[in-house]
């Protein structure tokens, strides 16, 4: 017994503070929202999407990438073929939005965050959300990560945010996995029994778009192709860190502003 008195007083608190300090310091190797240094991007040049394993960037007005960040893996080949080493990863973990549409990014346009859940829906949710993860035929990448949210590091239930056992406990489901076709009945079901009003949320490439998977005959595109999909959480797997920001920001519990405060008083 004093041994583990000793071993806690050792570790000191271990949970984070967040939303209401800056984050932990993140590995150099994060990688986060993908950014394109325009001047230096070679015209004509489209080694970087002719790199991309899910066809994830495009190009406007035939110079300019253009990336959809609900397909990109983070899986750094865009950035290793360019020759001018335009690309790289930033280590903004803010990537949730509400529309899948917002995640189709021009060099220098601003990623809409998703918004707070409005009306009768926050006041209900607000405070306490149930969620059923189903794993409609994912790597367990990303449901490793999501695991990770209920380690004492990271305390998820603090929020009033708990994974239930039973569709009928819960207020949404969250979905990892591209929706195959042997999971597709089992996560229709599910949805099925979770009581009205729910929501539901896709986390990861593959629940997004479908990932690596994309227009496989066996596979959905993301589980948005079956169900409505209230919020979306790219990444391949998304950082725990990128799961709880978005999940906080559908509940009105991120202040951009005063964290942005804290974070200056800090300096």
């Amino acid at each position: 017994m004093i041994n583990v008195i000793r071993a806690r007083i050792h570790q000191k608190h271990r949970t984070i503070r967040f939303p209401d300090a800056p984050p932990p310091a993140l590995p150099d190797r994060f990688r986060g929202r993908p950014l394109v240094d325009t001047a230096r991007c070679p015209s004509g040049c489209r080694a970087c999407a002719e790199a991309c394993p899910t066809t994830a960037i495009t190009f406007a007005n035939d110079r300019l990438p253009v990336i959809d960040l609900g397909k990109c893996l983070f899986c750094n080949d865009c950035k290793l073929a360019c020759p001018q080493d335009a690309i790289h990863h930033s280590d903004d973990y803010r990537l949730a939005v509400r529309q899948p549409g917002q995640l189709v990014l021009e060099p220098d346009e601003a990623l809409v965050l998703a918004e707070a859940l409005g009306g009768k829906m926050k006041r209900l949710l607000g405070r306490s959300l149930k969620l059923r993860q189903v794993s409609a035929g994912g790597c367990n990448a990303c449901e490793a990560d999501i695991n990770v949210l209920g380690t004492v590091a990271w305390d998820l239930g603090r929020f009033g945010i708990q994974f239930v056992a039973s569709p009928r406990h819960a207020d949404g489901l969250l979905i990892t996995g591209p929706v195959t076709q042997n999971m597709k009945s089992a996560l229709l079901d599910t949805y099925a029994a979770v009581a009205e009003p729910k929501i539901v949320i896709a986390v990861g490439a593959c629940a997004i778009s479908g990932g690596p998977f994309v227009d496989h005959p066996e596979t959905g595109n993301g589980a948005d192709s079956v169900l409505p999909v209230d919020l979306y959480i790219p990444g391949c797997p998304p950082h725990p860190l990128t799961i709880l920001d978005g999940l906080l920001r559908l509940l009105g519990r991120v202040d951009d502003h005063k964290t942005a405060m804290e974070k200056e008083t800090r300096k």
